[in-house]
């Protein structure tokens, strides 16, 4: 539309788009396990049959990797994904442990954001639309601008699918627009449940900082040690076919060779012979100057084959090479080929022994590469587990190919383009993210069949320090707010009259025992004042007071007598079924001589009988504490 400012249609369509992924999910939140299955794997295939023109177009649009690597990734990211999740259940009912009384029941989290980055775009799109859906929920892409026309392709092969298989197909949405601001609104928007967000460390700062869960990934300066027990061709051929796999584009390729002495040049010459070129002095700062730039990594850099590296730096290499070697001296901005570079480039670093090599392989990690991913080369089994011991990396892959080891092409590890790497490095995971990162699970508890038992033997355990076997509300016998001091009862439900049923149990409470014991009267006749010791005319127990008033009885007692005003009232509202009480009035000191009798609430014996019956064992004017119709002195009730 003409007119219309760029940023803000960027904006408008984050709304569309979400809205639109948010009514498809509504849709397939009510499938099946296997009308999910039969959706994702439509997925997998489509993304598999287009494998390689994805990977073409992602090419010729980022100029980043090699064709034949970006096929591998794309068949990776939709076959080698789907074959890992395929027999997980992501709907229903994942547990029924009726032994344990533990039931799990899986629910989608709703609509993910998946950021995407330019290094692996047309796969790691395949890979988080595939786990999203997987899980029930719908995906809204978010391209890196430089990979805007791949990715959005990589989502129409994903859609088509969708509809192809029977489901709607914004379960997969994508910004055709995208920008920094555009890709911030939908972290932020009200309708996204979860980030994925795959990028540099900015973004996944932002990510984090969004105010809704993120799972992001830290960078990767990954270090591989080669020990004195390495078998030199075997790790030679690893490292190499590590950082030629699509031009070491993956974050958890290798970074840096820290190399035990005594085989070091035997490692550099196996090398050499599978096409990789050491660097001499003059190259080595050609190279420092060109790759690192204001202390960080030449954006320039990334994905680019080797020869054009070091043309680009200031010298010529053949165009068969497969990787560039440089020596530094340590770690550290001093050092600047140390830091993470996502190119088939490597700095050197000469160690004496695995113990010197595990602390240059920390120093690594922490300048760049915490909690992410390491490799060693060794086979003493004493060295591989002091590393797998001692190192600050999420992923150890050993013997192998770092760089399809960590994301799980060529280990066990699970496949995923999402590598955690755990609080240490700000994440909130340090797993390989997938479909199991992408539902809610709910968790049903039973109580155990020993649990009476237990329960009565933790208020033993409790008794024995604080001298009360029976709290209140506990249950046990002996409890104060059990009727009969144990026994179980059931009040009925009150009548819609406005008074209890006939047939509901009468209540126990009579009020407050005195502290002089339990009074007795003849039938019909009146309690007579219980005179304590000492009273003189000031007194203010219950019995002078009483004498005072001089027949000023409650309303309760005598019915029909005229209304006073009390500190507790009692209102009925127009409609309900029950009375409820107000708040309590403050209570007001008065002076000693202008005291009258204390009255209760003006009740009709329906509405007391009601009450007593809400109450249950209790006093249905609250707890004797503070009440103003206990008398202190003598812990009579006076309501």
């Amino acid at each position: 539309m003409r007119g219309v400012d760029p940023d803000l249609a960027a904006l408008q369509e984050v709304r569309d788009q979400v809205a639109r992924a948010k009514a498809a999910q509504k849709i397939a939140a009510g499938w099946d396990q296997a009308t999910t299955d039969r959706v994702v794997l439509a997925m997998a295939k489509a993304g598999a049959r287009a494998a390689h023109d994805l990977a073409r177009l992602a090419v010729e649009e980022t100029g980043i990797g090699r064709v034949h690597y970006k096929v591998l990734k794309n068949l990776f990211g939709s076959e080698g994904v789907w074959d890992s999740i395929k027999d997980e259940r992501t709907v229903g009912f994942l547990k029924q442990d009726d032994r344990a009384g533990l039931w799990e029941v899986a629910t989608p989290v709703g609509v993910v954001a998946g950021v995407i980055p330019t290094t692996n775009p047309t796969s790691t799109t395949l890979f988080k639309a595939i786990i999203s859906v997987k899980g029930r929920n719908a995906v809204v892409i978010s391209p890196h601008p430089r990979a805007a026309r791949c990715i959005a392709e990589t989502v129409e092969v994903l859609r088509r699918a969708i509809a192809r298989a029977g489901g709607p197909e914004d379960l997969v949405c994508v910004l055709q627009r995208p920008t920094i601001e555009s890709t911030g609104a939908l972290m932020k928007h009200k309708d996204v449940s979860v980030i994925l967000a795959t990028g540099g460390a900015g973004l996944v700062r932002a990510a984090y900082s969004s105010g809704k869960p993120a799972y992001g990934v830290g960078p990767g300066n990954v270090p591989a040690y080669v020990d004195r027990s390495a078998r030199i061709d075997q790790a030679a051929h690893d490292v190499v076919t590590s950082q030629s796999f699509d031009n070491a584009t993956l974050c958890c390729s290798e970074q840096a060779l820290v190399l035990d002495k005594p085989i070091a040049n035997r490692l550099l010459a196996a090398m050499i012979e599978r096409g990789a070129h050491l660097a001499n002095p003059t190259e080595r700062a050609q190279l420092e100057v060109y790759c690192n730039r204001r202390g960080g990594m030449n954006p320039d850099v990334v994905g680019l084959d080797p020869w054009r590296i070091a043309e680009n730096a200031g010298f010529h290499v053949p165009r068969s090479t497969t990787v560039l070697l440089a020596h530094q001296d340590g770690v550290g901005r001093e050092h600047p080929l140390s830091i993470e570079i996502l190119g088939p480039i490597l700095s050197v670093h000469l160690v004496d022994g695995w113990e010197e090599g595990c602390r240059v392989a920390k120093e690594l990690l922490h300048f760049g590469g915490l909690g992410h991913t390491m490799s060693v080369h060794a086979q003493e089994r004493s060295v591989l587990e002091a590393f797998a011991l001692d190192k600050p990396a999420s992923r150890i892959v050993m013997n192998g190919p770092s760089s399809m080891g960590a994301v799980g092409f060529s280990t066990g590890l699970m496949p995923s383009f999402s590598l955690g790497c755990g609080p240490q490095a700000g994440n909130i995971t340090s797993d390989n993210i997938s479909a199991r990162h992408l539902i809610n699970i709910k968790r049903i508890g039973f109580p155990k069949a020993d649990w009476p038992e237990a329960e009565k033997r933790a208020h033993q355990r409790a008794a024995e320090l604080v001298g009360d076997s029976a709290p209140r509300g506990s249950g046990l016998r002996g409890d104060p707010g059990l009727r009969g001091n144990g026994a179980s009862s059931t009040v009925s439900v009150l009548g819609s009259a406005g008074g209890p049923p006939p047939s509901a149990p009468q209540m126990s409470w009579g009020g407050t025992t005195p502290i002089e014991g339990p009074r007795s009267k003849p039938a019909g006749q009146p309690l007579a004042p219980t005179k304590a010791r000492n009273c003189g005319p000031d007194c203010d127990c219950s019995s002078c007071e009483r004498q005072r008033g001089k027949g000023n009885q409650s309303p309760m007692v005598v019915a029909g007598s005229p209304v006073q005003p009390s500190s507790l009232t009692f209102v009925r509202n127009p409609g309900s079924k029950a009375p409820t009480r107000s708040a309590p009035m403050p209570v007001i000191s008065a002076p000693r001589a202008e005291r009258s009798a204390p009255t209760g609430g003006a009740l009709d014996a329906s509405e007391i009988r009601t009450i007593l019956t809400h109450a249950g064992s209790g006093c249905p004017m609250g707890p004797c504490q503070g009440c103003p119709h206990l008398d202190v002195q003598s812990g009579a009730c006076n309501a």
